[in-house]
């Protein structure tokens, strides 16, 4: 268990600005990891291997991109007992993403609205600081690195973007993940259409190919796709999945459905909603993937998982692994073990 109880400290955070607070922590992860007072928010990772997509995970709980956008925090946040991370959306070039404010707490509802719009240091920087981290792998934790594409890159150009980063991240990752799927970014999630999509994954794929024959190391790529997705839709998302040879799924990135918040302060702003509210709405599309997929197609979950027993319900409706994001600011490193051991006990 972390040395201070998140009670403690989380008032003190959500007395400050959401983006604030969330750089705050990260600047003290990032300076305190791998020395002594890493025991402050550390915990023990619970033993639950498997296997999925040729790497062996140590447990089934991961971080979700979007918390370390710039990757300078993988051994700290690894400490907390994650079995895999995932860091990033990474741009090739740097940008400052959207104006500010753009995040904003909902506490009535266990949720956030963020439209950060993959702000981040650039590819450079990014791959520099994976390449610092050594704790988390050393001691068997799975490595996933997330690429998108710029804002000011059109649209018709974003495979340009996908490949740039699938060549910068490919000789550092365990396994890539693809975000097509982010609200935040002009136009993005209109690549999750057929023809779009089909483009972009044959492109990236052939690519992914070159670099495999070449380096004789296999490096899984994923696809995040989002919760607001019709039945059909996904239909024809895991389609193209497998005729591209892609290796699994990530269900689901933000909501910009605000039924669940109607009423509460900061539902009307713009931006991805998650947590709580996006619960559901990811499982209906982890449903559907995996009515629709071959079995044991690898899906991770992701989406609203606030407790063991959300973890619980991510795998039953058909998620090998899962990811949390808005659960860890809401309630705390002790969420990783306890996700972690309601799964073991599964």
């Amino acid at each position: 268990m972390p040395l201070v109880p998140y009670a403690l400290t989380r008032p003190f955070l959500f007395g400050l600005d959401p983006e604030h607070a969330h750089e705050l922590t990260l600047d003290a992860i990032a300076k305190l990891q791998n020395t002594p007072l890493q025991c402050l928010w550390s915990g023990a990772r619970v033993a639950d291997p498997v296997t999925l997509a040729g790497l062996r995970f140590p447990n089934r709980i991961g971080l979700a991109a979007g918390l370390d956008k710039n990757g300078r925090c993988i051994d700290g946040l690894g400490a907390m007992g994650f079995g895999f991370i995932e860091v990033g959306t990474v741009t090739p070039k740097g940008q400052p993403g959207n104006d500010k404010p753009r995040m904003f707490r909902l506490p009535e509802a266990q949720a956030l609205i963020n439209r950060l719009g993959f702000n981040n240091e650039g590819l450079a920087s990014f791959v520099a600081n994976v390449q610092r981290a050594r704790s988390f792998r050393q001691a068997g934790g799975i490595l996933g690195l997330n690429i998108g594409k710029n804002a000011a890159t059109p649209i018709e150009s974003a495979a340009d973007d996908y490949l740039l980063g699938l060549h910068g991240v490919f000789p550092h990752a365990d396994y890539i993940t693809v975000n097509i799927s982010s609200p935040n970014t002009k136009n993005l999630r209109a690549l999750q259409s057929d023809e779009a999509l089909d483009a972009l994954l044959s492109r990236l794929q052939s690519a992914k190919l070159q670099l495999q024959s070449q380096s004789s190391r296999k490096v899984p790529m994923f696809v995040k796709i989002a919760p607001d997705l019709e039945e059909d839709q996904v239909g024809v998302i895991a389609r193209t999945l497998t005729a591209n040879g892609i290796d699994g799924v990530i269900a689901t990135n933000t909501t910009i459905a605000r039924d669940k918040v109607q009423g509460l302060a900061h539902a009307g702003e713009t931006g991805g909603l998650s947590g709580t509210p996006v619960f559901e709405a990811s499982n209906r599309v982890i449903r559907l993937l995996r009515a629709a997929l071959p079995a044991g197609y690898p899906i991770i979950g992701a989406g609203g998982v606030m407790s063991g027993a959300d973890a619980r319900a991510k795998i039953e409706a058909g998620a090998d692994l899962v990811q949390v994001y808005t659960g860890l600011i809401y309630k705390g490193p002790a969420l990783v073990t306890e996700c972690a051991r309601a799964l073991a006990r599964r």
